[in-house]
């Protein structure tokens, strides 16, 4: 078995993956917009601040020999982001936009796909929004189609989050999920009836997909890896000083984020909140006035926000509906106890009071409880921290690519 593998900005889960298939000499080739390699001229590029994002998409060099870059969509979006273009990039259908990004390489794959059965490839493994021309092709020519959905499925998320009009009107806004197009609806619900396989990262993820309104390939849950466990984490007693809180996350209130400013106002001077995300826009009244009443800082490289994960008691992350949250994994990496909702990795990583904590999705209520049982508890924070990387250990990002690979030889047998 041979695969190409596609995703335009390779996150972490797409590293380990690839990482994974080259290991088991399964990747055939994989296709991205801009990747960067120690040592190389891009790599020294990257040095200067005003490219840094290159550092961003550095990728093992294990991998170079399989790496082919289409970067003028990319470039493009990069560039009308820095420069301002808001027009170029914010919607749909606007040359340089996320949904242009994803579908130009997806269809540079589709392309090339007979020239790369002849050379042995016969299964393209790709991502949501980013698989529908590929997946095309490969029905046509005999190709396996594997697709990763990495969060929730869309109907679901309608169903879900349709309550948070009643309960939150004014954070609407906030909820870009409900502005898709239907055809860019269309689209997702044609990659997923494509689908020879599906993988996805949590239960609830597959969950979710019981709203499809037809038969599905079979699923296949491999929650994400690891980061590298911080070992010299130290606790510091809360006695005297405000429980300090982190969020990390974007500033929607489909993670939630509207019940925990209202949480933390009630609770008051027994807690202090730090909050880490980029706002979607700047129509949200609400949402701009919380954070003029807590620390906000809009974006932080990753090595920064891992410190300031050891700098706080608990990560919150109460999401209304998530594929995986790997600021979950992040935290407990680091040594920080995670309170979270039943609607991400949670259930899969943590065991409530033992090293997090699991609340209802939706319920202030339900936060605002728990939050005032760990200040009651404080020393609850260092045991469910200490455990929390217990569990991280059990699973760095190398797991994740090794379990996906054996699936994959699996199938093959």
């Amino acid at each position: 078995m041979k695969l190409v593998l596609s995703h335009p900005t390779g996150n972490s889960n797409v590293r380990a993956a690839i990482n994974g298939f080259a290991k088991a000499n399964l990747l055939g080739e994989f296709d991205t917009t801009i990747a960067n390699f120690h040592g190389s001229y891009l790599d020294k590029l990257g040095n200067l601040s005003l490219f840094s994002e290159i550092k961003r998409r550095s990728y093992d060099t294990s991998v170079k020999p399989f790496t082919r870059t289409s970067p003028f969509w990319e470039v493009g979006r990069l560039v009308s982001s820095k420069l301002g273009f808001i027009n170029l990039i914010s919607q749909e259908k606007n040359a340089f936009s996320i949904d242009s990004v994803y579908s130009n390489l997806d269809k540079s794959v589709s392309y090339k796909l007979k020239k790369l059965k002849k050379k042995g490839i016969n299964s393209v493994y790709a991502y949501e929004d980013g698989a529908l021309f590929s997946f095309r092709e490969a029905k046509k020519i005999g190709v396996d189609c594997l697709y990763d959905l990495p969060i929730g499925y869309w109907r679901s998320a309608q169903k879900l989050l349709s309550n948070e009009r009643e309960r939150w009107p004014e954070w609407i806004d906030t909820l870009p999920g409900f502005k898709n197009s239907e055809e860019k609806l269309k689209q997702k619900d044609e990659e997923l009836a494509l689908a020879d396989r599906i993988f996805v990262a949590s239960s609830f993820t597959a969950n979710t997909l019981k709203e499809f309104p037809g038969k599905l390939a079979p699923v296949e849950i491999i929650p994400y890896g690891f980061p590298p466990v911080f070992n010299d984490r130290k606790y510091t007693p809360i006695q005297g000083r405000p429980l300090k809180l982190l969020f990390v996350g974007g500033l929607s209130q489909r993670k939630g984020i509207a019940d925990l400013f209202q949480v933390v106002k009630n609770i008051g001077k027994h807690v202090e909140l730090t909050v880490v995300g980029l706002k979607f826009n700047n129509n949200c009244k609400p949402l701009n006035e919380a954070l003029t009443k807590h620390k906000w800082i809009p974006s932080l490289p990753h090595d920064q926000i891992l410190m300031l994960m050891r700098e706080h008691d608990v990560l919150v992350f109460p999401s209304l509906f998530e594929g995986f949250g790997m600021v979950i994994t992040e935290a407990m990496s680091q040594g920080t106890p995670v309170i979270t909702t039943e609607r991400t990795a949670g259930p899969d990583l943590i065991n409530n009071f033992e090293n997090g904590w699991l609340i209802n999705a939706g319920s202030t209520e339900s936060l605002q409880s728990m939050i005032e049982s760990i200040i009651d508890n404080p020393k609850s924070i260092e045991k469910n921290g200490k455990s929390a990387m217990e569990t991280a250990r059990m699973r760095p990002w190398l797991a994740y690519g090794d379990e996906l690979a054996a699936t994959m030889l699996k199938f093959n047998q």
